[in-house]
């Protein structure tokens, strides 16, 4: 019998449909919050849409979080920063409930703290900064130079697109964003030069709406997927090995200057520090033109899998990896542009 429960990965145009849909938050109290000051608390609810993992994707949570931060406040008032701290992972068959507390509104500046909650309970806390545009000096971090183009990047689906599973196949289609990875990719594989640097272009597979806002979080959304991937990288792990334990404990972004979430952005990565099971990552979002869009920072937990079983798990699954015709054409065709260096391992 046919299960209709059954999840179906979204094409692209799905998947970037229920990214925006996602971002639209409704705002359950609206006529008690307005007015009331400071401390006041807004409430929202955002949609969580079917996926192949049970846990919600953690850029989902901030994406949402931010945005019902950004609706109390005033529309000159622009997010430039926030830091949060996963608490619980969320159930991605259940919507998600966000408070967000008026903390100050000043001059120039605004602060709010949302909390994200399923079912009472709290799954993220976060402080959202707010900014009315002022005149100030300016400077930059220089963008890298000699980065191969997206266009000359394999595409998830290229890379992992015939395997059959359900994640691996969420990875090739059914994310809202073209992930393409300046790096050897690590999905299934370990990089073959260990280094704790990592780069990837991103843009949505499909056009957004032109509000700032919405690309704003969706850039904080797609901050989050390659994040740790420097620690993995240097350390010999890969997204698909056995038994191994990662997870985002806690997230930062800045916001420097606008940029559109469905245009090509490179996001470059490194990792300072790595120990006690937990790694620190920082990266630096830049649009094609060279300005510095944003700066993020997170530290997530690392914990590689032990013992007998996984080793031979991943003994298994690595014999099917390279005897794919897929996969080692692939490696054939990109080798050469993934030895490029771009940053100092």
């Amino acid at each position: 019998m046919p299960d209709d429960h059954r999840y179906r990965v979204p094409s692209a145009a799905e998947s970037v449909q229920q990214l925006v849909d996602m971002l639209q938050l409704q705002h359950l109290d609206p006529n008690d919050a307005a007015g009331a000051g400071p401390s006041a608390e807004d409430h929202f609810l955002g949609p969580v849409f079917q996926q192949a993992y049970w846990r919600v994707f953690g850029g989902q949570v901030l994406a949402q979080a931010a945005t019902a931060a950004m609706q109390t406040v005033e529309p000159e008032r622009l997010i430039h920063s926030v830091h949060g701290y996963f608490l619980r992972p969320g159930d991605a068959t259940k919507p998600i409930q966000v408070s967000v507390e008026r903390l100050r509104d000043g001059g120039s500046f605004s602060a709010r703290r949302s909390q994200a909650y399923q079912d009472g309970t709290p799954i993220l806390s976060m402080i959202a900064s707010f900014q009315r545009p002022s005149p100030g000096v300016a400077h930059q971090r220089r963008m890298p130079q000699n980065v191969p183009n997206p266009e000359d990047l394999a595409e998830p689906q290229e890379l992992v697109g015939h395997v059959k599973h359900p994640i691996v196949h969420e990875w090739a289609h059914g994310r809202p964003f073209d992930i393409r990875h300046v790096d050897r990719p690590i999905y299934l594989e370990a990089d073959l030069d260990p280094h704790a640097t990592s780069a990837v272009w991103l843009r949505t597979k499909a056009p957004l709406p032109d509000d700032p806002n919405i690309h704003r979080a969706a850039i904080l959304y797609a901050s989050d997927y390659t994040l740790l991937e420097p620690i993995l990288r240097r350390h010999g792990l890969y997204w698909a090995k056995p038994e191994m334990k990662v997870a985002s404990l806690d997230h930062a972004m800045w916001w420097h200057r606008d940029a559109r979430a469905d245009e090509w952005l490179l996001y470059v990565q490194q990792s300072p520090s790595a120990q006690n099971a937990r790694g620190l990552a920082q990266g630096w979002i830049y649009s094609r033109d060279g300005a510095l869009v944003a700066s993020v920072a997170q530290e997530g937990m690392v914990r590689p899998p032990e013992g007998l079983r996984p080793k031979l798990s991943e003994k298994m699954q690595q014999t099917l990896v390279h005897s794919s015709r897929a996969t080692r054409e692939v490696n054939k065709k990109y080798s050469q542009t993934w030895s490029s260096r771009y940053l100092d391992s």
